[in-house]
């Protein structure tokens, strides 16, 4: 084995050996097989993804004199010049550490000069973004007209920040995170020319830390090579990426689904005992608790993940349903270590909210333990006695509960059948009628926080109307002011209220906005001639205390 890097010595020398950037590789082909190179490219894209390997063969490419169907032949003098960083006419620069304008203007007066072997003077520019905003005016009318024999390539990864007027410059490209498979079939691939002996589940794991970066995946490899030598095993990568609670993410994640509490709080006390970094363990929770989300969406071609992992992914997630996975990724997400010292509370307390919060959808109660629950009443029994045996056996008895099943409130009691009680609980469906959504609407209001467009949707409800009715599947709000009604009654105000009463109560209802009148106590008459309060209080203000004069 040579002493360079994989990175290096395992570059692709050709357009179609660029993993996973087909869309651009084979526009760049057509463009210089076909004769229609343009005179400046912006290679934009994550690290890794191949930038600047696509320039260093656009530049062979388009130097070769023996190159077909848009490709270097990598055999003549001009494409091993290239390859092996020596050519003259071929000249990269780093942005980063060359960003002034003293750089950038000797960069304009050699590029009049005529390359001197080469058919082409190729500039790469690493890392373009950096350069300061005068040198980017320095640059501007080269890139705008640059001699004949001149091609600027430039390479970023933070293609927001290159200033609008040199992208207009550009012909465009945007590279892509690699996928898991495509990596590692690279890394496979890397390991056979290598005599590298490695178990499949390793190369899965290093191409998961590497994000989408083939040069990073690489690195890795080497890292573990030197490390462990040419046998390298699953446990010792990772013992060495510390992920060896990879496996526990998916316990937990089987334990969230089926709200096994006592199993999840185990999982979580292993990890706090063996003391894995929560923090990271969160990460790849909640990275795959989003695949369960996407699988069960139907969604599995957003997942970068191999074929044995999203069949597990699609078998789980068929036990649950999409609002309680959504409300998972959300609880598991919003988990902030920074404030707690790592403590395991915070995954506990999310594990619990999940497995504790209400069902929803459509529910039928069946029971595994039908000799616990109350036999038939007997005559001459007072009925508020049968009532409470009934609620005490149930509350005994282990119910496991669909996850496809309604909201049902615990303010609103289930009435059952004596004489109907035996191994199965009948269907239960609640009624929402105006009671029941008044005496959630603080918690709608509540969750209203942050919506619109300036975020305090909440405040033109929020003591300014009331429900004052249910017809059918439309709410009637009673507004006291009709700068409140106005608002909500327009219609991008209107459709998150109503799309808000959906996710809230779970059914699809409309609104409709009436005035009614408010009653309290009018304050003094040299207090409401203020045009100030005037104003205030047609807009929805109160006074609540006003001061005694004697």
């Amino acid at each position: 084995m040579g002493s360079e890097v994989f990175y290096r010595k395992w570059r692709p020398q050709t357009l179609s050996e660029v993993l996973g950037q087909e869309p651009v590789t084979q526009t760049l082909r057509h463009a210089v097989e076909g004769g229609k190179i343009a005179h400046a490219y912006l290679f934009c894209g994550p690290r890794g993804t191949g930038k600047t390997s696509t320039a260093r063969i656009l530049a062979k490419a388009v130097n070769c004199p023996n190159q077909a169907g848009g490709e270097p032949c990598n055999d003549c003098d001009m494409c091993r010049s290239i390859t092996e960083g020596r050519a003259l006419d071929v000249i990269e620069i780093d942005a980063a550490s060359n960003r002034g304008i003293d750089e950038i203007r000797s960069l304009r007066e050699k590029a009049n000069y005529a390359p001197s072997i080469a058919r082409y003077k190729v500039y790469i520019i690493d890392e373009v973004h950096m350069l300061t905003e005068a040198a980017c005016n320095a640059l501007l009318k080269t890139l705008e007209e640059p001699p004949g024999h001149v091609i600027f390539v430039l390479a970023t990864t933070e293609a927001h920040k290159v200033i609008a007027t040199i992208v207009s410059r550009c012909q465009r490209f945007n590279f892509h995170r690699l996928r898991q498979t495509e990596i590692m079939d690279k890394l496979k691939l890397i390991c056979e020319r290598e005599g590298i002996h490695i178990e499949p589940g390793a190369l899965e794991l290093i191409a998961r830390a590497a994000t989408g970066s083939l040069r990073d995946a690489e690195n890795i490899l080497q890292q573990m090579i030197a490390y462990y030598g040419n046998q390298i095993e699953l446990d010792q990568i990772q013992a060495e990426l510390g992920i060896s609670w990879d496996s526990r993410v998916r316990q937990l994640a089987r334990c969230v689904v089926s709200r096994d509490v006592a199993a999840g709080l185990r999982v979580i006390n292993s990890l706090n005992s063996d003391g894995v970094d929560l923090r990271q363990f969160n990460l790849g929770l909640v990275e795959y608790l989003r695949g369960l989300l996407l699988s069960k969406s139907q969604c599995e071609e957003a997942l970068d993940v191999t074929s044995e992992d999203l069949a597990e992914m699609g078998s789980l997630a068929t036990n649950a349903t999409l609002d309680y996975l959504l409300n998972a990724v959300k609880s598991f997400s919003s988990i902030d270590f920074r404030s707690d010292n790592y403590s395991a509370l915070s995954l506990e307390l999310a594990l619990l909210g999940c497995a504790l919060s209400p069902p929803t959808g459509q529910e039928q109660l069946t029971t595994t333990k039908p000799s616990r629950l109350p036999k038939p009443c007997a005559a001459g029994r007072s009925e508020s006695a049968d009532a409470t045996e009934i609620t005490e056996s149930l509350e005994e008895a282990e119910v496991p509960v669909a996850l496809d099943s309604p909201e049902v409130p615990s303010e609103a009691p289930v009435a059952l059948d004596p004489d109907k009680v035996g191994t199965e609980v009948p269907s239960i469906e609640i009624s929402q009628d105006i009671d029941y959504l008044r005496s959630r609407w603080r918690e709608f209001i509540k969750s209203l926080r942050g919506e619109g467009s300036s975020g305090n949707l909440d405040a033109f409800l929020r003591s300014a109307c009331d429900p004052v009715a249910l017809e059918d599947d439309t709410l009637v709000l009673g507004f006291y002011y009709s700068f409140h009604k106005e608002k909500i009654e327009d219609a991008k105000y209107r459709h998150l209220v109503e799309k808000k009463l959906q996710e809230i109560f779970g059914r699809p209802y409309k609104i409709r906005c009436i005035l009614v009148d408010y009653k309290r106590e009018n304050p003094s008459q040299a207090r409401t001639q203020n045009p100030v309060i005037k104003a205030a209080l047609e807009m929805g203000a109160r006074i609540s205390e006003e001061e005694l004069q004697s």
